[in-house]
């Protein structure tokens, strides 16, 4: 946590932000008048991610992840509380509270918000428990749903790119539906966390515009028919009238008033505004002041969200969803991702880093990270003689396959770990570059590329980026921009600011052009990217699907 103050602190009206991650909440208090955000404290969920047991330790099956809502309400009475103690502001002073989370990331509830996971009965049942975003188990279920809306030319389809995720609400639904129907028939609400951590605050549940937009196929005023639904299986006919469907917020606008409970988590004033709930990804653009057209904000961290608004509407493949004032008003919102990044980098650390390597990092004072890129920063463009795919999560842009997988070409007995580590990096921009070059090939321009997130401390990343997309780079000006994002749009609820384009013009923070591409690194990393959309295609379209025969072998073999 760290604080930050002048003379004016402590009359100032403030705002809090929370951002639900996927390993913790951070909660930020940012001062209304200019975006100071005069502190910060972070709370780790106790769970974590259950990718492996439930927490009565029985096994969960392969891409499983799930959480336990419980932790989330841990955030807000520990981080906020934290937080606001260390900003040395009195309560008083708070006038509202905004939040992000995650998405899609799911729960089925009770009418009164209850999770069924909190209920005896289905505390050991895997289908009552919060889906993560990064729960794939639905893949079979999203392919139905695409090719159904396919054959049947559901003109929503195309706003998603021409594929449907299964991180998305109803693949998790329909899996619920067909591998635990008495979960699904004691589910009264399939609720986005982001919206649930709002009802828990104020005691409203509204469904908020971004995530119903982008992660619940709501488009031009309704969702999928009946009829559609019905086709993929006769008993989701009425998902949408009994467990979806419910008033929608805009973003910025007021859900409802914090209650005598919440308030007595949080520390903060009963009856303050609350925000109608976001995604961690979208409500940052504003805090880098990305407001105008073809401005694209790439927000890293364990995976990666590309978000751009446009005045132009096209149809880019692999889109999470093109939603109208999904981000900014009078703007059609752009959504494109990465499912791995950071945590790419991460699962790389855990398992590839020699204990040779981790007494020199020791000595030198460095971390694993730190120690990997300094050794690969001293690499020539192309040294390494490697080429990787970034799919160890899968791949959410442009190819919308879960079950696709990582690879690795080019290894031999000389290759080390830093050369590894510097080509999983390198694979990431090409991911980026791919993703970029289906916006603008689509009719869509990107302007101008920022960076956001926890990744913009790795200066060799961030210029690897820029010498890939031979683009100049931007860095959000805060390291809590999802947090200092949803501060902006309570601000904004609050009545401190009209609209969000007023709120990011005064409080967002950016650094323009504050990495350069070099176009002799560009030109190289331009011949390394004709060989990363080779296999990209090779494997990811069609001309070898073993990556799909083994993951149906391994299903096979742990079943």
């Amino acid at each position: 946590m760290h604080a930050e103050h002048d003379e004016s602190t402590d009359l100032a009206p403030c705002v809090v932000g929370v951002d639900f991650g996927t390993l913790s909440g951070r909660a930020v208090v940012v001062r209304a008048r200019d975006g100071a955000e005069l502190a910060s404290a972070e709370h780790a969920y106790s769970h974590a991610v259950l990718d492996r047991e439930l927490p009565d330790g029985a096994r969960l099956p392969p891409e499983w992840a799930l959480q336990v809502p419980s932790d989330y309400i841990d955030v807000l009475r520990h981080a906020v509380p934290e937080a606001l103690a260390a900003a040395g502001v009195h309560p008083e002073q708070v006038i509202g509270i905004g939040t992000d989370f995650t998405a899609c990331t799911v729960l089925p509830v009770l009418a009164d918000g209850t999770p069924l996971c909190e209920l005896p009965e289905y505390a050991d049942r895997p289908h009552a428990y919060v889906k993560l975003w990064r729960h794939h188990a639905a893949q079979a279920q999203a392919d139905r749903i695409t090719a159904l809306a396919a054959e049947r030319k559901e003109p929503w389809l195309e706003r998603y790119g021409g594929k449907i995720s299964s991180e998305w609400e109803f693949a998790k639904a329909l899996q619920v539906l067909e591998e635990d129907p008495e979960i699904y028939d004691r589910t009264e609400r399939w609720a986005e966390a982001a919206d649930w951590i709002v009802w828990q605050l104020c005691g409203t549940y509204v469904r908020n515009a971004c995530t119903a937009g982008y992660k619940g196929q709501f488009q031009d005023g309704a969702y999928p028919s009946a009829d559609y639904l019905a086709a993929l299986n006769p008993g989701f006919a009425s998902f949408v009238t009994d467990k979806l469907e419910h008033p929608i917020g805009q973003l910025g606008e007021v859900a409802g008033r914090l209650t005598a409970e919440a308030a007595a988590w949080t520390g903060l004033p009963e009856g303050i505004a609350v925000c109608v709930g976001n995604v961690d990804a979208h409500v940052t653009a504003p805090a880098a002041v990305a407001v105008e057209p073809g401005q694209m904000v790439a927000i890293m961290g364990t995976s990666t969200c590309h978000v751009m608004s446009s005045d132009q509407q096209g149809t880019v493949p692999g889109m999470c969803g093109v939603v109208d004032g999904g981000i900014l008003p009078d703007l059609w919102g752009y959504e494109a991702g990465q499912s791995g990044v950071g945590d790419i980098f991460g699962w790389f650390v855990r398992t590839g880093f020699p204990a040779s390597y981790a007494q020199e990092a020791a000595a030198l004072g460095r971390d694993a990270h730190e120690h990997l890129t300094a050794l690969a920063a001293q690499q020539a463009i192309g040294e390494h003689g490697l080429i990787a795919l970034d799919w160890h999560s899968g791949n959410r842009s442009v190819l919308v396959d879960h079950d696709l997988s990582g690879v690795i070409v080019g290894l031999t007995l000389s290759t080390h770990p830093e050369d590894v580590y510097r080509a999983l990096l390198e694979a990431t921009a090409f991911g980026t570059r791919t993703i970029i070059e289906a916006f603008e090939t689509s009719g869509v321009p990107v302007e101008e590329l920022i960076i956001a997130g926890g990744l913009t401390k790795n200066a060799l990343l961030m210029q690897i980026y820029a010498d890939v997309t031979r683009r100049p780079l931007g860095v959000i000006g805060s390291t809590q921009g999802p947090a200092l994002g949803s501060a902006m749009h309570a601000a904004v609820a609050a009545g401190a600011y009209p609209d969000i384009r007023a709120a990011a013009l005064a409080m967002g923070k950016v650094h323009r052009r504050a990495y350069l591409p070099d176009p002799e690194h560009a030109a190289a990393y331009d011949r390394l990217y004709a060989e990363y959309r080779l296999l990209h295609d090779y494997f990811g379209r069609g001309a070898n699907d073993v990556m799909h025969r083994l993951r149906r072998i391994r299903a096979g073999a742990t079943a």
